[in-house]
């Protein structure tokens, strides 16, 4: 997986996850290893070995390191070590940074079905990206592993959600427009290539002055408006000229906003409760509320008490939407209202058993991480819930060592977590589960190897999860950046896998050498991703073909200077990318003080067109 978003043009901090369990029984005598599934055999070492110097941007250029501007003090969270202020939101208050728990035993005691660990590509070489190097002795480590893989996993695939039509949900905030969660097959995306695949700036949003780290998460488009946070404001441009349309004045800064809004473009936030002053630096989280992107307007907002806490308002962590209904969770309990009216459907109370609900996953339905257990020994169990009451339609316990867990997809319903911290990438992932919404059962537990795949979710909150999709029953993972196949320049690729068997499906979508390929969302069948740049190109986004991989561009950016220095201060990893009829938007997701003429050019978001 890949390492915790860092400073913008600072290399990523080095090592990865832990060594692999052996196959259950021992590796056996020797058999023939099966064909690679993507036609690659480990590359031979060329002339001077894999250690060949890489290709550098210009001096001065998007590649020099930064230094990262002073926040507030991080907690620690889920080993997910925070860089203060480049896009990723401070760290959980105090009391939500629990230590993971102990490593399970092998198999966790759950006989769950497990995909093979298959190989796919060339592991991630010397070079550019940080990989390791792929000596001779790692060749034949890799050799006996592929040797021994055995097939596990099966069951059959059933999917439930709410049954809420009135308010259906469009996901459309970070990770991109359509749904995610379904899809027929290949072919039948609504984004075609224009004419002319070349695209212009059509307008940049500097940056707001700070004087701290300031979260601002948060971007939407509707048919005539791109959304996008601000300080203390949700803000409405024109979608190709970047002129305000309006705005949404808060009380406070935002903390939170769900990336789901409904079919007639409203959404859901939590804010802070005030303005900072010196006695109260960080004003709670503690306000919910309802918008109307099309008409600028807050509909609604309101604190909420849970039974536990008196007249003292929850703090909530995070949000989203399902239906009609808005949910928000944190460590303090959970709480949903109707989307329209603001009034409660249920809100946080004590369980018996001293569990919680730890956040929520939205879309096309509704799903909950609940948190039980001790502070030493937690257990996490997902739920699938009726929207409007709550009522849980179905629930299964995470195996031991899951301190915390994020919901990928609600329908159908995907979760990802780190089993006994051994990612060892601070990635949040170590397995996928593939779950049956209807009765709880697990269908495949699919193992995403830290030093292969780059998708990475969030230290502490449910619906974070970034760089992975779900569609077409399948989970569409890019690979970690590995040498390609010209002289200098990394490059990965886009795989996928069956959500009922565990297995990798069909071929894989090639970046191209020195590009890197990240999916942004679902598009009906095909697979809507960014390919960021060389340092001498600009980026593309492509449409991937979710049956065959066939790639069609979409758009192809400017590779000016200026305009290639601007998009590289936006990565996949830490930025939001929305991208929707030629029109791609790149946004921040934190913004931090500037630090020095480095930082003179940076950009809350900027946008593309192709016509």
């Amino acid at each position: 997986m890949t390492q915790p978003p860092q400073p913008p043009n600072e290399p990523p901090q080095g090592g990865f996850g832990a060594p692999q369990d052996p196959p259950p029984g021992g590796f056996g005598a020797p058999v023939p290893p099966p064909a690679d599934p993507f036609g690659k055999q480990p590359p031979t070492p060329p002339a001077g070995g894999f250690g060949a110097p890489q290709a550098q941007p210009p001096a001065g250029g998007f590649g020099a390191p930064q230094t990262p501007p002073a926040g507030p003090p991080q907690q620690p969270g889920y080993g997910y070590p925070q860089q203060p202020g480049y896009g990723y939101p401070p760290g959980p208050p105090a009391g939500q940074g629990l230590p993971p728990g102990q490593p399970p035993q092998q198999g966790y005691g759950y006989g769950y079905p497990t995909a093979p660990m298959q190989p796919q590509y060339a592991p991630p070489q010397q070079g550019g990206n940080g990989g390791k190097k792929f000596t001779t002795q790692m060749q034949i480590i890799v050799a006996a592993v592929v040797a021994v893989a055995v097939i596990i996993g099966g069951g059959i695939f059933l999917a439930s959600g709410g049954d809420d039509k009135k308010n259906e949900v469009s996901t459309a905030g970070p990770t991109g427009g359509d749904k995610g969660g379904e899809g027929n097959g290949g072919g039948d995306g609504a984004e075609k290539a224009p004419a002319n695949v070349k695209s212009a700036v059509a307008f940049q949003l500097p940056q707001p002055k700070v004087d701290d780290v300031t979260t601002v998460d948060g971007s939407w488009l509707t048919d005539k408006a791109y959304v996008k946070t601000g300080v203390d404001e949700i803000v409405g441009y024109d979608k190709d000229k970047g002129t305000k349309l309006w705005s949404i004045p808060l009380e406070g800064q935002l903390c939170a906003a769900s990336r789901h809004m409904s079919k007639d473009y409203k959404t859901a936030i939590v804010f802070e409760a005030g303005k900072p002053t010196k006695a109260k630096k960080y004003p709670p989280c503690n306000q919910v509320g309802g918008i109307d992107l099309n008409t600028g307007k807050l509909m609604w907002s309101k604190p909420v008490t849970a039974a536990t806490s008196g007249d003292e308002p929850v703090r909530f962590d995070e949000v989203t939407l399902s239906g009609s209904t808005v949910a928000a969770g944190g460590t303090e309990g959970g709480a949903a209202f109707d989307l329209n009216t603001g009034a409660e459907r249920w809100k946080p109370k004590a369980g018996a058993d001293g569990c919680y609900d730890k956040g929520y996953g939205g879309g096309d339905a509704l799903a909950v991480v609940r948190k039980c257990g001790t502070y030493d020994s937690p257990q996490l169990v997902i739920q699938a819930l009726n929207p409007t009451t709550g009522a849980p339609l179905s629930s299964f316990k995470m195996p031991p060592g899951v301190a915390y867990a994020s919901i990928v997809s609600t329908k159908p319903l995907v979760v990802a977590a780190d089993v006994g911290d051994t990612a060892g990438d601070g990635s949040g992932i170590s397995d996928f589960f593939s779950l049956d919404a209807s009765s709880g059962k697990l269908l495949t537990k699919i193992a995403a190897d830290g030093e292969k795949y780059a998708a990475h979710c969030g230290s502490t909150e449910v619906e974070t999860c970034q760089q992975v999709v779900v569609g077409n029953n399948r989970l569409y993972l890019p690979t970690e950046e590995h040498e390609g196949t010209g002289e200098y320049g990394d490059t990965n690729e886009i795989v996928a896998f069956d959500l009922t068997t565990g297995k990798l499906v069909g071929d894989k979508a090639d970046a191209g050498d020195r590009y890197t390929l990240s999916p942004v969302r679902m598009d009906g069948g095909n697979v809507i991703a960014y390919k960021a740049p060389p340092y001498d190109k600009g980026g593309q986004i492509v449409s991937i073909d979710g049956e065959t991989f066939k790639q069609t561009v979409l758009m192809e950016n400017p590779a000016d200077e200026a305009v290639r220095d601007a998009e590289s201060g936006f990565s996949a990893d830490y930025s939001e990318i929305l991208y929707k009829g030629g029109r791609l938007y790149l946004s921040s997701r934190t913004l931090s003080k500037a630090n020095g003429s480095l930082d003179e050019k940076r950009y809350l978001a900027m946008a593309f067109r192709t016509d």
